[in-house]
């Protein structure tokens, strides 16, 4: 009897058939013992790969893509914490504004014309900066899969590229003296000394727990965040690994800071007994160093929300003190809890810390983001440093003072 002559894609493995192929990036894998039933499948798995393709290439439009490409490629890839919040600056930016075009009909000027709405509308350039460069990568995986030709990103005009970032603030030593002078009666007194000890990232404080704290080797170990969210309007909060691989990090003891952490124990110890099951600790959140004063974790809200405080009663009393010394009340500035990180570095750059040393302090996964800070410092210092010059003339005077004018006369006669 004549073998039977298979279609392409199809063939015969142990009395079974099998039929592979790849349409469009999608592949195709059938098992059947019937081969008339097999081929009709095989050319109906076929046909629908043809057809998404087709409907991808004509009928597609961005937010569609955006959401097939985020959750196929883009999610499995970064921290599930960080999933929401990108899809979320997607749908502020780029999703509202030409989300609902087709991809094939999206060009530069549609893009370059968003971003300008989004200047206008006042949207930060982090936030603008952020989401160009994921739509990028998304529509590259669309040239990738030949759905568009271009990629209409890559030659628009951006706002951030000729205005320089906004400088970090960081406390003078004053400002700084005036802030933990203001906590000293306070429930997050320990809570600030610690932040201005080890400019530890706000997360990194609500993550830190107690077995965390070696006090024989006077070292803290960071190893873990908090990360507070909210998904589906429910808050979320939970302790997930640090920012990079540089951010998990041993930090010693500096300062008074044996000292405030033995006082946040205690501290802590009394208030949970006093409270007893109204202290609020989970399982999850049980041991952790610094807590509301029931217990809650401190999140970035809770630390901001003390900062205000602080500021909104220190410039209370500067104002009465203006009034009682009739002059002009100070400036009392506003700041966030990162800020304090930054004050951090400033103080181990003005005392004269090597780079290199900051840099593994803070964690920082790059020795610029610490130099950045530096140059800040070395800026507030020119005026101070510029005075040490002194002018030509001068110099040229002591150059010569003190010299026994013959001896110079003869060496200078000595090479004619």
């Amino acid at each position: 009897m004549a073998k039977v002559k298979l279609p392409r894609g199809i063939r015969e493995n142990k009395g079974t058939y099998e039929a592979r192929a790849m349409v469009n990036g999608v592949k195709i894998c059938l098992y059947n013992s019937d081969l008339n039933q097999l081929k009709e499948e095989f050319e109906q798995a076929k046909q629908q790969a043809r057809n998404n393709l087709d409907y991808k290439r004509t009928q597609m439009n961005l937010n569609e893509w955006f959401e097939e490409w985020f959750t196929d490629v883009k999610a499995h890839k970064v921290k599930e914490t960080s999933i929401s919040p990108m899809r979320n600056n997607f749908k502020r930016t780029f999703g509202f504004y030409i989300g609902t075009m087709k991809i094939k009909n999206i060009r530069p000027m549609d893009v370059q014309q968003a971003i300008n709405a989004m200047e206008k509308d006042g949207m930060s350039n982090s936030a603008m900066r952020e989401a160009l460069g994921r739509l990028r990568e998304c529509m590259e995986f669309a040239v990738g899969s030949q759905l568009i030709p271009t990629n209409p990103c890559l030659i628009v005009e951006v706002p951030w590229t000729y205005k320089k970032s906004k400088e970090e603030i960081a406390l003078t030593q004053e400002e700084q003296n005036a802030l933990l002078d203001e906590v000293e009666d306070s429930w997050y007194k320990e809570m600030f000394y610690f932040m201005c000890l080890t400019g530890v990232r706000v997360g990194e404080l609500g993550g830190l727990k107690w077995s965390d704290i070696d006090f024989e080797k006077k070292v803290i170990c960071i190893n873990r965040s908090l990360s507070c969210s909210y998904c589906n309007g429910v808050k979320r909060e939970i302790l997930v690994s640090p920012k990079t691989v540089n951010s998990i990090r041993q930090v010693p003891f500096l300062g008074e800071m044996e000292e405030i952490l033995e006082s946040q124990r205690e501290k802590q110890i009394k208030l949970k007994k006093e409270l007893g099951a109204r202290w609020r600790s989970g399982d999850e959140f049980d041991d952790l160093v610094f807590t509301t004063g029931m217990g809650s974790p401190c999140s970035r809200y809770i630390v901001q929300k003390e900062i205000k405080k602080a500021v909104k009663r220190m410039r209370e009393q500067e104002a009465v003190a203006a009034v009682q010394e009739k002059r002009e009340p100070r400036v009392v500035r506003d700041f966030h809890p990162h800020t304090l990180r930054h004050t951090f570095a400033t103080r181990c750059f003005e005392n004269k810390m090597e780079p290199k040393v900051v840099q593994a302090l803070l964690g920082h996964s790059s020795i610029s983001i610490t130099l950045n800070i530096y140059t800040h410092v070395l800026d507030k210092k020119m005026d101070e440093e510029l005075q040490k010059f002194g002018s030509a003339k001068t110099q040229e005077r002591e150059a010569y003072a003190g010299l026994d004018v013959k001896k110079v006369k003869i060496t200078a006669l000595s090479h004619c």
